[in-house]
């Protein structure tokens, strides 16, 4: 049975474990480290005014071996994946599990979504519509071809075609209240986050149970995405840099849970301990990127009660995802993605070095509090070398060239390399290729990786103002 008060209960508990309402006192580690990444930005930054030669273009240097050394760190934690063995079958036993779908105007995608849940190998024991108002046909699509209906505010019955698939009609007010009022109606011991425009591999249910039952202190886990554009040139262009973006930074989500520091989940196919999640508090609606805040709030709360709460990124558990296909819609991904990062760092900021949170707080925190200022880094680095190309400054450009040069050759090295792993890791299902993946690494510097920095700096504008929403 649903909870007779769901948000009035998950509202208590996420005011009673998330930081931002009882702010504790930061912490010297924490002070230090983020001054430290502020110090470095300005005496950079006056440094390319200042500085002669190459070491005017020191904010470049600093980028390119930052990010260097973020690949030598995955490199290093995934070195375990170049023989890997495939894993045995799986089983469809486990855990009970529903699949939480959070729409808002997906009418062209949510048929899709639903019938590749129905194939699966270990089909979820409830699906559940969470519609978060929307206007355009999905209520027709719901009624139409699965018998659904429910008045605004309330929940279908089952379907008759497909047992278990219900409807949760709800006015407009965001994808984490949506999934908090669903939550209510979930009685399985895991549940799953589906993205509308998100489409399960016939496996992926049976290895987030397989994953849940063989770790009790599993909370959170994510599955493995790749990304699917239009079939347009501009579609098709954004999809083959994300391709490779995504094997980059799901690789970086295996090496970061091997140090049991994972904090990124995706949530547009994500699974969770319920009793876990009811008891932190649900989704945090004010968050630009609910999925992220919460596992650093499971986390948080394993760490100060004791308890072996964990989260990992699965290999065997794949699907295919909607990604932005225009200039416009990636640039607004990313500023929210990134407004959220900077909000949740923010409201955590306590954890930023702090050993009781072991290596999450004295490894992957601090990390994130650099990556605070990566795209800022990145964008004044382009902005001075086409000052130096446009003023001519030959006797900067050639040093720069060559620390350019060198990046490029260990991006290929990298991507190469990472390809096998990824291949490895999936069970040999990654749709990539070696000769597009080190054309992407030699275009990405001067093309995509720019734009990832831009809508990053513009997710700076959303932290500050507090401009938020669900695109």
């Amino acid at each position: 049975m649903p909870d007779s008060e769901p948000g009035a209960s998950l509202n208590q508990a996420l005011h009673a474990h998330s930081p931002r309402w009882t702010p504790p006192p930061t912490p010297l580690a924490s002070m230090l480290i983020h001054g430290a990444v502020l110090l470095l930005w300005m005496a950079l930054f006056a440094n390319a005014f200042l500085g002669r030669g190459i070491t005017g273009w020191s904010v470049g240097i600093v980028y390119i071996g930052y990010d260097t050394a973020l690949l030598a760190f995955t490199f290093w934690q995934t070195w375990p994946l170049r023989n890997l063995q495939q894993p045995a079958p799986l089983n469809s036993s486990g855990p009970t599990v529903s699949v939480i779908i959070a729409a808002y105007n997906e009418a062209d995608a949510l048929a899709a979504t639903i019938a590749a849940l129905t194939r699966q190998t270990s089909p979820p024991d409830a699906i559940l519509i969470a519609d978060d108002g929307s206007t355009d046909g999905t209520a027709a699509l719901l009624q139409r071809q699965y018998g659904l209906a429910a008045p605004l505010g309330a929940i279908s019955a089952e379907a008759a075609a497909i047992p278990g698939l219900r409807w949760l009609r709800l006015p407009h007010a965001g994808k984490a209240a949506a999934l908090n009022q669903a939550l209510a109606h979930v009685c399985t011991e895991l549940f799953l986050t589906v993205d509308a425009d998100t489409k399960l591999e016939p496996d992926a249910i049976a290895a987030m149970r397989a994953a849940f039952a063989a770790s009790p202190g599993l909370v959170a886990a994510t599955g493995v995405l790749t990304p699917i554009c239009g079939n347009a040139a501009g579609g098709r262009m954004f999809q083959w840099f994300q391709t490779y973006e995504y094997v980059r930074n799901f690789l970086s989500r295996y090496a970061w849970g091997r140090m049991d520091a994972l904090l990124l989940i995706s949530g547009a196919f994500a699974g969770f301990r319920r009793a876990a999640v009811r008891t932190v508090g649900g989704f945090d609606p004010d968050c630009l990127v609910e999925d992220y805040e919460l596992i650093h709030r499971l986390r948080r709360y394993g760490y100060l009660h004791g308890l072996n709460w964990h989260s990992e990124a699965l290999g065997s558990a794949r699907a295919t995802t909607a990604v932005p296909d225009s200039t416009l819609r990636f640039l607004r991904q990313r500023r929210r993605w990134f407004g959220g990062f900077l909000q949740t760092q923010f409201w955590y900021r306590d954890m930023v070095g702090n050993a009781r949170y072991q290596r999450l707080g004295t490894w992957m925190l601090p990390v994130k509090a650099a990556d605070t200022m990566q795209p800022i880094y990145g964008v004044f680095a382009f902005a001075l070398l086409l000052f130096y190309i446009f003023t001519g400054k030959v006797a900067v450009l050639i040093p720069v060239g060559g620390f350019i040069l060198g990046k490029i050759i260990l991006d290929l090295a990298f991507h190469a390399w990472s390809i096998r792993l990824y291949r490895n890791w999936t069970g040999g299902h990654a749709r990539v290729s070696f000769f597009w993946a080190l054309l992407a690494a030699i275009i990405e510097p001067f093309s995509f990786q720019l734009l990832r920095h831009l809508g990053a700096s513009w997710g700076w504008v959303s932290f500050v103002t507090g401009k938020q929403g669900w695109n």
